[in-house]
């Protein structure tokens, strides 16, 4: 079922959270030594006892199919408004005539709460300067088109490529260090290409 972050029931057609009434076999039954999270990460008050799945999803008003939107971890809260950073990302790379690949992550930020900070790769060499400044210009105003002002970046840095692992993983929570400005404190000895890093944080 879909409900909202009270537990109420959501409309056919709307976003909420995904949550499931029947167990399964292969579902998580324990985090080691500590219940309390186990318990408040998975089946938390609000839900009635029902497990939570982490996903946030629609369910379709006419054939009552399940869509799922991606993990609720990866909700952004802007002004009020919650968005999922893939529709972000798939509203960039729909910009086929100049986006390769696109990720998106939050900042807190203290205006809007949390603000959208989209990492660029285009079909393109690296812009840089007045270049750069115009093409994120030219794909905010994009995303406004694509989804609506409330998802336009506030930030968008352009790099060379993604920071992922040997297995093609865009390692995200890289990512969102570098849009805090924070210090890389994580393992990187699965990057596939750790000097991105120094790119991406040179791009600000």
């Amino acid at each position: 079922a879909i409900v909202d972050e009270t537990g109420n029931d959501v409309p056919n057609g709307e976003s909420g959270l995904l949550f499931i009434k029947k167990p399964w076999p292969s579902m998580i039954r324990a985090v080691w030594g500590d219940d309390a999270r186990y318990r408040s990460s998975y089946y938390p008050s609000e839900l009635r006892g029902y497990y939570l799945a982490g996903d946030g999803a629609a369910r379709d008003a006419v054939t009552g199919y399940f869509t799922i939107g991606g993990r609720i971890d990866d909700v952004l809260n802007v002004s009020g408004h919650r968005m999922g950073t893939m529709e972000i990302e798939s509203a960039l790379v729909a910009c086929t005539a100049l986006v390769a690949e696109a990720a998106v992550v939050g900042r807190p930020d203290e205006t809007t709460g949390e603000a959208i900070c989209a990492f660029v790769v285009l079909k393109q060499p690296r812009p840089k300067g007045a270049e750069a400044d115009r093409l994120a210009a030219e794909l905010r105003a994009w995303i406004g088109k694509e989804i609506g002002p409330i998802a336009k970046p506030k930030e968008i840095r352009f790099a060379d490529n993604l920071p992922k692992t040997r297995s093609g993983k865009i390692m995200r929570r890289l990512l969102r260090s570098v849009a805090k400005d924070e210090a890389i404190t994580q393992d990187v000895s699965t990057l596939e290409n750790p000097a991105i890093l120094d790119q991406l944080t040179e791009a600000h």
